[in-house]
């Protein structure tokens, strides 16, 4: 799997199926394998491009802080290496706050966008929440954290199973490729620093926006924010899982993704 050289960091990015390109863009401390339950439902239509965002994954961590705009032109930068012209762009929570920043600075890039449990903006209870996420690595351990991460990512349905969460936290645990403290805490600033409100007009491409009922991190609000100031954006509002409905609901989650993007046809 490859790694590029892009804005003074090593980006990791991976390359799988056939067909128009389609980006995923992973939310906090998450990097690439956070899409891979949908992965055998996209790839038989798209050519799926991932990425580990700065900091994340097996891409390099900056030295010094940064912002979600320099996010997305790490991956502006990316799409540029790649030599493509045009992608669709599906962005989960702060990877559809890059998402937003990536079409707003390369708009000829962008041919669709996608935002799932995404926002413009944070209010103050979510402000908060991200903020403490950001510094508490500092103070506790990988489980207790991850055991906090995920009371806000899951349905009460799903987060009953308490095998599956064990599951889930015993593989971040364990997982190799696990951000710093430092990285934690400079996604946690650069989701904080971040507001397209006033931009949001600008998009102009075919855009999605999906949304769980059950979704307690980034609730319906934010999402009615989005499609109310991207002009013509579709708001789809979902009864299944919570701000992780990727893991909980791929089947229909992804559905809903292919279901928009054949309408484009």
């Amino acid at each position: 799997m490859p790694k590029v050289q892009i804005n003074g960091i090593d980006l990791f990015y991976d390359i799988q199926g056939t067909g128009e390109p389609l980006l995923l863009i992973s939310g906090f401390t998450c990097d690439h394998s956070y899409w891979s339950v949908l992965m055998p439902l996209l790839t038989a239509h798209y050519q799926i491009i991932r990425l580990d965002n700065r900091g994340i994954g097996r891409s390099s961590a900056s030295n010094s802080p940064y912002t979600i705009q320099e996010l997305a032109h790490d991956v502006g930068a990316l799409l540029e290496h790649l030599g493509i012209e045009q992608v669709h762009v599906v962005g989960h929570s702060m990877g559809g706050q890059i998402a937003q920043e990536l079409v707003l600075a390369y708009p000829q890039k962008v041919k669709s966008l996608i935002l799932l449990s995404s926002l413009a903006k944070g209010d103050e209870r979510f402000n908060s929440i991200v903020e403490t996420w950001g510094e508490l690595p500092q103070h506790i351990d990988k489980r207790l954290y991850q055991k906090i991460l995920l009371t806000w990512s899951f349905s009460n349905t799903f987060y009953s199973n308490s095998e599956i969460i064990e599951q889930l936290i015993e593989w971040a645990v364990h997982y190799p490729y696990a951000p710093s403290t430092q990285s934690i805490y400079q996604q946690s600033q650069a989701i904080l620093g971040c507001d397209t409100t006033n931009r949001l007009h600008n998009i102009l491409c075919p855009t999605l926006v999906l949304v769980s009922k059950q979704d307690i991190l980034t609730p319906i609000k934010f999402s009615e924010e989005l499609s109310q100031g991207i002009p013509h954006a579709k708001l789809e509002i979902l009864d299944c899982g919570g701000h992780g409905f990727m893991i909980e609901s791929p089947q229909i989650v992804s559905r809903a993704i292919l279901d928009f993007l054949a309408q484009l046809n």
